[in-house]
């Protein structure tokens, strides 16, 4: 394809929401979830080529998606979706840097740049990992998404025991409940499924600094492998506190947003395990920029997954293209239809514990539109 082929004729950004079932919902940090929401982006060449991408919904859906559709859309149509870099900058100037809307930017810029790497590797006629200089490569996953919440001790062992049995060795629960109950709820899993499962925590900000030093003795004890998002994204005077609470690694990243607030996390040395999000930190171009960042420190970058099959397997993607690269965050929640039914299968666990890149061109996954259709924007919050 000539460079004209693949110049942007149009950017469309979609918001999709579903209920959640009472029999699904979760509780974490944040609330318990009622609802599902995602804004997919669709990037249309001159050639009619398309590519999809998955922007964050920032508890949003329907402002981030007119972001996207109005302001960020003009900034985008006519440029060559070969030029990331150009087109990234280019929103950067007109939008982030001065008067732009800060995060929401950086929100809508990520669907948007996720898709025109799509594109891209689909003019090529390569997977995605291919063009950004990776191999096929096991991936270790860990059991995560929105799932293993707030239940008694015994219940979780046996939510946990499902995805163990399906291969995975590491999973992630959820704390910021009270410490007590947190500590209890991990001592179970350990007890359960003994040293060799990987136990891993996310407070979702649930936590105080009280009570990050509270839990930080029980974390060490039980060999948990990090603490993550403790406290809010820009509190950096608390996560400077707990790094001296304890041996457990402070872990965050996913409501960090582009490079220039990850070099203020790696420069506050506090934060060791880096998780950006490719739906919320700049895209799949600015992810790579963190990750070599994240190099010069000897980080380990865990990207964070978002709502839908799109992020999942553009994730898998990007692991397999850095020399930092950790876990992939599989989404083993139950019924998300975003991830069963808008898309392909994104991803198959190993008995390894691993996953493996898809390989077909661009992304590798196929995007139902009619699911879109049926599944119009659902107002109001998703967690209560």
């Amino acid at each position: 394809m000539t460079d004209s082929s693949l110049r942007i004729r149009d950017v469309v950004a979609i918001p999709t929401s579903f209920p959640v079932r009472p029999e699904d919902s979760v509780t974490l940090g944040v609330g318990r979830a009622v609802k599902r929401d995602a804004v997919i982006v669709k990037v249309v060449t001159e050639s009619g080529l398309c590519g999809y991408g998955e922007a964050h919904h920032g508890r949003a859906p329907g402002a981030v998606a007119k972001l996207v559709s109005s302001t960020l859309r003009q900034l985008v149509i006519g440029c060559d979706a070969h030029d990331t870099v150009g087109i990234w900058k280019r929103v950067y100037d007109k939008q982030l840097a001065s008067h732009g809307m800060g995060a929401g930017s950086s929100i809508g810029l990520s669907g948007i740049d996720m898709a025109l790497w799509d594109v891209r590797a689909k003019a090529a006629g390569l997977p995605l990992y291919r063009l950004l200089g990776g191999a096929d490569r096991a991936i270790p996953a860990y059991a995560g998404g929105v799932s293993l919440g707030y239940q008694p001790p015994e219940e979780l062992v046996e939510e946990a025991r499902v995805h163990v049995e399906q291969g995975y060795r590491a999973v992630k629960l959820r704390i910021g409940d009270t410490v007590k109950d947190d500590l209890a709820r991990i001592e179970a899993v350990r007890h359960a499924f003994g040293d060799d499962l990987v136990i891993l925590t996310d407070a979702n900000t649930g936590y105080d600094v009280a009570a990050a030093r509270a839990a930080m003795p029980g974390l060490d004890a039980l060999g948990v492998g990090w603490l993550e998002e403790p406290f809010p994204a820009h509190d950096y005077h608390s996560y400077r506190l707990a790094a001296g609470f304890g041996r457990t690694p402070l872990a965050a990243g996913e409501n960090h947003y582009t490079r220039f607030e990850f070099q203020h996390v790696v420069d506050s040395g506090a934060i060791t395990i880096l998780q950006p999000d490719l739906s919320k930190s700049g895209g799949i171009t600015e992810v790579l920029r963190i990750a070599h960042l994240a190099s010069v420190r000897k980080l380990p970058i865990h990207p964070h997954s978002s709502m839908t099959g799109l992020n999942m397997a553009a994730s898998i993607h990007l692991l397999c293209a850095i020399d930092n690269g950790g876990y992939f965050e599989a989404d083993v929640s139950k019924n998300n239809l975003f991830r069963d039914e808008l898309v392909s299968t994104p991803y198959a666990i190993g008995a390894d514990g691993c996953v493996h890149p898809l390989p077909g061109p661009g992304i590798g996954v196929d995007v139902d539109e009619a699911f879109l259709a049926a599944h119009p924007l659902i107002d109001g919050p998703a967690y209560v």
